[in-house]
């Protein structure tokens, strides 16, 4: 009898020993099928022994090994594992949210053919169908002339049964493509520079800051580094951070590699074709893997360098379930596998700036826009103390759009906060609508005649009149991006006005529709949200105006002017991208502060060496470790008192600080009450072997006296407080 371990999604940190007959340690990476309680539920193997500190009478036998897909690697394994030490989670709660979700089911996989040929008796029925059977005609002579054909192109249809089932038609392993890469036009010299060194640097561990002003190529460097691994016979990895700037990235990545076997993973892919897609980069068939974070999990059997997109973004931490870092999943991932790792971005993050600092990194550089006519717009910061704002635009701004409609040119009005209007106030007696599940503002949506939660969820009717006071005059207070929709459609009623947030974006193909809408200049003036601020690429763009930014300003986190500093410079970014002339006008309280006249300069290293300085004095990161202790329950002061009584849980060593718990910036989401408690060092080492302790103590506490009403997690590197 031989004994597997197994990771199950399960919130303990332990592997679940189970018996089978016979059992190698080629069998570690196998979906396996075993029980728990009265459940049948998917596991990976993690090792194989021969004994078990089960007792033999409670050990379970494994109901299915499943045999239906190659072992996942060791180095998959590995990954992992780092994954789950690091983030303080069980491997099985890690394995199970990296596997795609028809992989978690019990069920064995269907056959999925790679492509199909046409066989000896299809060849002979085509001279013989009648022309009414239209559609297996055009099947078998597409096959008769173009040869075998791989199956996500042909699709799935009663034409291919009826085919498959008279044998005219048979499923082949996908012919390997030559690798082919269209060159476009001529690199600049920081272009090409870039380009040599992550190319000289395959083969072994080199990571790489791309810090590039924006429509100074990147992609076209990531496209040559692609080309250079393609050639050595690895796989590439391109991590983007949303799902919006994929299918732009993905054609692009076709177009230039003709024939090239290329997957897109993000959850908005059905369960079946997300799985396929999976399977194929595990299979070593797909060339080129583009995907969002969880896509950094990716089994790639040659995999030669791993890119990541907008680095600096959000996107890339997991803020639910286990709680990763995918940019910083890829660093290790590179450097375990020994491949380049490129990190790009207009606005690194300034982590990953102090790494470059600190030589850790290797910083390159592009200072310019690839295109030869165009230039970095210039920045107008509109005092709006002095300058007159009607519907919450300035004359200055107003004009400005004036101007580029007369010339046929596209404008951007940029607003990030989606609604007509942040809140509903009485001015009677001050009342204003409130979520009765979270501590913040319902959001008035008048188009839908609606107040909306933005944390969760939660809708309700515009009331007829104040719920205290009875008065009928109540009044939207601020301004949405449907608010200043309606202000400029009333201002300039000839123009052909899109709004782009993820409200209009919400149904499928909506955004892709807009996009071409742009594209083919039939939109003039757009107000939209952060989804417009990186990655797009629209050459009649000359103006963007930005509305209501100093609100980032005054938060209490340490981390909102890099998030700032980073929107409004990615967004001014869309401005100017061609032959034409881009200018960039922010509207602004504070026009002195040194944050504005970082991104007046277009002056990236300015802000984020200003910015480092002040990190430092203060001991934030990146000049300390962070984690926190999160704790949810219906009643605030048990979520305190279950941390107050976690802070007591293990000794706290000298070289780490545990603050006293409190309360979060949005304490109540949901019906659930938040607090924290924040653990810092200088040592991340001695900040990791404490959480390993106090994880196991509060564990154990849970076990002895249950956790009351009460939900916790940790987070390591949390970005949001």
């Amino acid at each position: 009898m031989k004994i597997l371990r197994v990771a199950l999604d399960v919130p303990l940190p332990k592997l679940f020993d189970y018996r089978i007959e016979h059992a190698t340690e080629r069998e570690i990476g196998r979906r396996v099928v075993v029980p728990f309680g009265n459940r049948r539920v998917v596991g990976i193997v993690a090792a194989v022994g021969d004994a078990s500190e089960v007792p033999p009478d409670r050990l379970r036998a494994v109901h299915a090994l499943l045999d239906d897909l190659p072992p996942l690697p060791r180095d998959w394994l590995a990954l992992a594992r780092f994954a789950a030490d690091y983030y303080q989670r069980p491997l099985g709660e890690v394995v199970h949210a990296a596997l795609p979700p028809r992989l978690r089911r019990p069920e064995p996989l269907p056959a999925v053919p790679e492509a199909f040929a046409l066989t000896a008796d299809g060849r002979a029925a085509l001279d013989a169908l009648p022309a009414r059977s239209r559609a297996k005609r055009e099947l078998l002579q597409r096959l008769a002339e173009g040869g075998p054909s791989p199956a996500a192109e042909i699709g799935r249809s009663a034409a291919l049964r009826e085919c498959r089932a008279r044998g005219w038609v048979a499923p082949v392993p996908l012919p390997a493509a030559p690798v082919a890469f269209v060159e476009r036009e001529a690199l600049t010299p920081p272009q090409r520079e870039a380009a040599a060194a992550i190319r000289g640097a395959l083969g072994g561990y080199a990571p790489f800051l791309l810090l590039g002003v924006t429509g100074s190529g990147k992609t076209e460097v990531y496209l040559q580094v692609i080309a250079a691994a393609l050639v050595r016979g690895g796989q590439a990895l391109v991590l983007v951070p949303e799902i919006n700037l994929t299918p732009q990235l993905e054609q692009e990545v076709r177009d230039r590699f003709p024939g090239a076997a290329v997957a897109t993973l993000h959850s908005a892919l059905a369960e079946n074709e997300r799985a396929a897609a999976w399977l194929a980069a595990h299979a070593g068939r797909t060339r080129i893997v583009l995907g969002t974070r969880l896509a950094v999990f990716t089994p790639l059997p040659r995999l030669a360098v791993l890119i990541v997109d907008e680095e600096h973004d959000a996107s890339y931490k997991q803020q639910e379930g286990v709680r990763y870092s995918a940019r910083d999943l890829a660093v290790y991932r590179a450097h375990a596998a020994g491949i380049p790792v490129v990190l790009g971005s207009a606005t690194p993050s300034l982590e990953s700036y102090a790494h470059a600092r600190a030589g850790r990194y290797r910083l390159l550089s592009l200072p310019e826009r690839a295109r030869e006519a165009a230039r970095l717009p210039t920045v107008r910061l509109i005092d709006t103390r002095s300058e007159r704002v009607a519907d919450g635009v300035s004359e200055a701004l107003a004009a400005a759009i004036e101007a580029r409609l007369a010339r046929g040119e596209q404008s951007l009005v940029f607003l990030n906060r989606r609604g007509y209007a942040p809140v509903l106030v009485c001015n009677a007696c001050g009342w204003t609508a409130e979520c009765v599940r979270c501590s913040a503002h319902l959001v008035v949506h008048l188009a839908e005649r609606a107040l909306r939660c933005h944390h969760c969820g939660h809708a309700e009717p515009v009331p007829r009149s104040c719920v205290l006071c009875g008065n009928v005059d109540l009044v939207p207070f601020g301004r949405g991006t449907q608010r200043v929709e309606a202000a400029l459609a009333a201002r300039f009623p000839a123009a052909r006005l899109l709004r782009i947030d993820s409200d209009s974006t919400r149904a499928k193909g909506r955004w892709d529709a807009m996009r071409s809408q742009i594209h083919a200049g039939e939109a003039d003036l757009l107000v939209g949200t952060q989804i417009m601020a990186k990655g797009h690429d629209f050459p009649r763009l000359t103006l963007v105006g930005i509305l209501n930014a100093d609100a980032a300003l005054l938060a209490a986190d340490y981390r909102a002017p890099e998030r700032l500093f980073a929107q409004l410079y990615q967004v001014a970014g869309r401005a100017g991208r061609a032959e034409l002339p881009g200018e960039v006008l922010v509207q602004t309280r504070f026009p002195q502060h040194p944050l504005y006249r970082a991104l007046a300069a277009h002056d990236y290293v300015r802000f984020a060496e200003a910015q480092l300085a002040e990190r430092e004095r203060a001991g934030f990161p990146p000049f300390a470790f962070e984690a926190v202790l999160r704790a949810e329950s219906k009643a605030l002061d048990r979520a305190l008192a279950f941390l107050a009584d976690a802070a007591r849980a293990v000794r706290v060593p000298a070289e780490v600080t545990l603050y006293d718990p409190v309360p979060m910036s949005v304490a109540r989401i949901g019906g659930w009450a938040r607090a924290q408690l924040l653990a810092q060092s200088g040592s991340r080492r001695e900040l990791q072997a404490f959480l390993h302790a106090w994880s196991a103590a509060l564990r154990e506490r849970a076990r002895e006296r249950g956790a009351a009403g009460v939900r916790w997690h940790l987070e390591v590197d949390p970005l949001e407080f």
